[in-house]
């Protein structure tokens, strides 16, 4: 071994290497410049009075003699011209008065109505102090009887609702009949009773709430009962009256025989009309055929009577 080290290749510093050392022969590196970062810079005075730990904000250094306040700027990330954060709580924001959503639709509805009825009071006419002797007036669903300017004569013969009927000469009232009003016409010779045959009579009744069609098929149907009857068409008739609102007829023949065996031919008509009232009044005539061109001609004076009472 000669002392000195084995430099080799492989790095092994136990192993000798030829040749000039690598740290002598390597050449100085370039060396950067100092970085602004790396030097000391002064701590700004403290915001919170003299003598105090440095504050965030740059300043008059000590010994300057200006008295430190506060900083108005700072490099922090609040931006520039920008206070340093106070430390104080906020002031908590004061809670408005909120109307909820659902009652303004229920107030505008409110408010609406109460217009409605200023409205009303103000076209009725205000106070109904104002006004003692004003009589109530009547609802909506009690219609009342129309007025109307007809007198009837001294001999006619009051049905109801301010109905009468005028009977016409040799015609009496039948007065065993309580429904409405009947008069009637015998043969010659016999006594008006309930067992006695007329030969013609005109029923006025009358009834409430009923259309005048339906009023009108009822009556038929029980004239004809146990009948061989032909019955004509419903007919709308032109109503005479304005206070009329609905006119109807129907024209009939029948046939039934007697507890002798003899045929009867009867000929019959029913008209109704219907009021704005809604009453009723309805005109039952039945004839026996051989007698209805007379029987006609009197029911015709009759039923116009009853209809200008209407």
């Amino acid at each position: 071994m000669s002392g000195k080290r084995d430099k080799g290749t492989g790095g092994n510093p136990w192993v000798n290497q030829t040749g000039p050392d690598p740290d002598e022969t390597d050449e100085a590196e370039d060396q950067l410049p100092p970085s602004p970062w790396d030097l000391e810079v002064a701590p700004p005075p403290s915001p919170w009075g003299g003598g105090g730990a440095p504050g965030p904000g740059p300043g008059p250094g000590p010994g300057s003699g200006a008295e430190p306040g506060p900083a108005t700027q700072t490099s922090s990330a609040w931006g520039d011209k920008v206070g340093p954060p106070s430390l104080r709580r906020p002031q908590p924001e004061k809670k408005r008065f909120s109307v909820p959503p659902l009652l303004i639709p229920i107030g505008a509805g409110l408010l609406v109505v109460a217009l409605v009825a200023v409205v009303l009071v103000a076209l009725s006419g205000g106070d109904k102090k104002a006004d003692p002797g004003r009589s109530p007036s009547p609802s909506a669903g009690t219609p009342t009887a129309p007025a109307s300017s007809y007198q009837p004569p001294p001999n006619a013969l009051p049905v109801g609702f301010g109905v009468s009927i005028v009977a016409a000469p040799g015609w009496v009232e039948v007065t065993w009949e309580k429904r409405g009003k009947q008069v009637a016409i015998y043969p010659p010779g016999t006594k008006p009773s309930p067992n006695a045959d007329g030969r013609a009579f005109l029923w006025v009744r009358q009834k409430e709430k009923v259309t005048a069609n339906a009023y009108l098929l009822g009556i038929v149907e029980g004239e004809v009962d146990k009948e061989i009857a032909q019955l004509g068409n419903v007919r709308n008739l032109p109503c005479p009256k304005d206070v009329l609102v609905e006119c109807v007829a129907i024209d009939y023949t029948s046939s039934f025989k007697a507890a002798d065996g003899t045929e009867t031919k009867v000929k019959g008509s029913v008209e109704a009309y219907r009021r704005k009232d809604n009453v009723v009044t309805a005109l039952d005539f039945r004839t026996m055929a051989d007698f209805a061109p007379k029987a006609e001609a009197d029911a015709a004076i009759m039923k116009k009577s009853v209809i200008d009472s209407l």
